[in-house]
């Protein structure tokens, strides 16, 4: 009977093992796919296919988000000055904001809310929206580059929205190299330290 717990044991944790494996290796495996194309706050075309190669700070967001979405802008507004300070951003790192929810986060609305949280239009932070004139597509293209991060979310259909909470810190091939907390437990010492890590 002593052996069948213990091999009991010993199959659970392989399969625990396995699981942990296997997401471990699907997460360092994610890129953002080349064929989605997204608007700027400019109302420019923005191609992942053409994007620069630099370590990126992803964050997805939506702009009537009421606490986490917000906190976690104001602080990558902080990390940003501390890489500027390092003399590393935008010449080796970007960051990127990606709304999801289109259809209200306009061009406008998002230069708009650069505004009110004092983020510099300076082509180093990207804010991306879907085309007003071909929202359904763009819409669905939000979708599948925020799933290929496990980023989930939706609409209640009160307009905030049920989201996943974690930015990531991708490499200059858009390729995942390890997500953080959003919102409050946001450690901007500790993204700025993994991305000085990279940029040596």
């Amino acid at each position: 009977m002593k052996k069948i717990y213990i091999l009991c044991g010993v199959i659970v944790a392989l399969a625990i093992t396995a699981g942990i494996s296997f997401f471990l290796i699907r997460d360092s495996m994610a890129k953002i796919p080349e064929n989605i194309d997204l608007i700027t706050a400019n109302n420019e075309v923005y191609k992942f296919s053409e994007s620069e190669k630099k370590l990126k700070l992803v964050e997805f967001m939506y702009t009537n988000c009421p606490d986490i979405c917000p906190t976690t802008t104001l602080k990558m507004n902080m990390l940003k000055k501390d890489l500027q300070d390092a003399g590393v951003f935008g010449e080796k790192v970007q960051f990127m904001t990606i709304t999801i929810d289109p259809y209200k986060d306009t061009p406008e609305v998002l230069q708009q809310y650069m505004y009110n949280f004092d983020v510099e239009d300076d082509g180093n932070w990207i804010f991306l929206t879907g085309d007003q004139n071909n929202i359904k597509k763009d819409l669905k293209e939000i979708e599948e580059l925020a799933s290929t991060f496990q980023f989930q979310y939706r609409d209640p259909g009160d307009g905030f929205f049920i989201h996943s909470t974690f930015v990531y810190l991708l490499d200059e091939n858009n390729r995942y190299i390890k997500k953080y907390p959003m919102g409050e437990e946001f450690n901007r010492e500790d993204i700025f330290k993994k991305i000085m890590q990279k940029v040596k």
